[in-house]
């Protein structure tokens, strides 16, 4: 699982903790969390520095995490900042709130953007990230 983390990300600690929390699903929660989603996140994040990483979040057929672009077409491409994305995954910040004030954009279907919010707290109460 290493190979999601990338010095200089913190929301690479974040999706590799994601990752962990993926692959020790039973088969149930592995299903139940692919029905209850049913799409592809594809996350650009910047860092301080200016440089992008990208991360794809299949809960459509694998229920994994790994670092790249999407495989198969994403339902949305959401793009934040790596601050922004922590802010996220700790509950610090409302992913609504973040696209308003302009610190998320998406590509691809918005609805389906909103849905992270839920993956991002259901594999934090399982990690405690």
């Amino acid at each position: 699982m290493s190979d999601i983390k990338v010095d200089g990300f913190k929301a690479s600690e974040v999706l590799a903790a994601l990752a962990e929390v993926f692959a020790n699903y039973s088969d149930q929660e592995k299903k139940s969390q692919i029905k209850k989603t049913n799409g592809i996140f594809e996350m650009r994040v910047k860092n301080a520095e200016g440089k992008e990483g990208v991360w794809t979040i299949d809960l459509k057929e694998t229920g994994t995490v790994y670092k790249g672009e999407a495989k198969k077409k994403a339902n949305v491409t959401i793009i934040l900042s790596d601050e922004t994305f922590t802010q996220l995954a700790e509950g610090k910040l409302d992913g609504q709130k973040a696209f308003m004030t302009g610190k998320l954009k998406t590509k691809g279907n918005m609805m389906f953007a909103t849905k992270l919010d839920g993956v991002l707290k259901a594999a934090k109460a399982k990690a405690k990230l």
